[in-house]
């Protein structure tokens, strides 16, 4: 591939980029997601489960946090698969297949949009948290390696959400597809309680999934606890993920472009 190859896959890449932030900030219901979900979120959990449940010697919105921040990055991940889906389903693909630019770009260009909405709405959660209560002890270096976790999860689940978008049959079946795949990931998780709470079969699932190791990797860096072997095994999930994803959704788009 020459240098020339690469300026154009890159130049593509940008300008399919730009048009998936378009979409996000004209559209009301996306921008709605990106704002008021996190903080409903917020204020339910906090305010509602926080009296009644246990968690040690850590305030529940010291625990909280990493939970909800998870929850909204891997829901809000799910936004890859419904733009695909609308994408196909709206002959947008075939439109840009005519077009002499690399298929590729259209994946990447869902996928970084996706990262931007979710960093922006893990901002305004954050704000919320503390302004409910919310006192992390974080270094400079830790909120680094937050943020590094935090959307390195976020691509990962991008990518299978673009499969999710490739594999539907409808926008519709789309939606229920996410929701089938991360409502269990993320609630049989240590999102909102402890997992030694749990039943035995449930608390093994639980303490061995991704979510669970990229909660527990963050909230540790977050509220200064041990962070054990929850960060390198929440970025080997991560990492694992992407590598068998990426491949899969560019077989499928290709299938779809052919």
């Amino acid at each position: 591939m020459n240098n020339n190859n690469i300026y154009y896959i890159f130049s593509d890449t940008i300008v399919l980029i730009t048009r998936s932030l378009k979409h996000i900030f004209k559209n009301l219901d996306q921008l709605l997601a990106l704002t008021i979900q996190p903080v409903m979120f917020m204020l339910l959990f906090g305010y509602v489960f926080g009296g009644a449940i246990n968690t040690g010697g850590v305030s529940y919105i010291n625990f909280l946090v990493a939970g909800i921040l998870v929850q909204m990055s891997a829901f809000g991940a799910t936004t890859t698969s419904l733009s695909i889906a609308m994408d196909l389903r709206r002959g947008i693909i075939d439109r840009f297949k005519s077009l002499p630019m690399a298929s590729s770009t259209v994946l990447f260009g869902h996928v970084v949009a996706d990262l931007v909405r979710n960093f922006l709405s893990a901002i305004i959660m954050i704000i919320v948290a503390l302004i409910m209560g919310f006192r992390p002890e974080a270094s400079f270096t830790d909120w680094l390696l937050i943020t590094g976790i935090l959307l390195l999860f976020t691509f990962a689940l991008s990518w299978l959400s673009a499969i999710m978008g490739l594999v539907a049959k409808s926008v519709e079946a789309v939606q229920w597809l996410g929701f089938f795949i991360v409502f269990p990931l993320t609630f049989a998780s240590a999102a909102f309680v402890p997992t030694q709470s749990m039943p035995s079969l449930l608390r093994a699932f639980a303490e061995n999934q991704p979510v669970t190791h990229v909660i527990e990797a963050i909230r540790a860096l977050m509220i200064g606890l041990p962070t054990g072997e929850h960060v390198w095994l929440s970025v080997v999930w991560c990492v694992a993920i992407t590598i068998v994803c990426i491949p899969v959704a560019s077989f499928l788009f290709r299938r779809h472009s052919i």
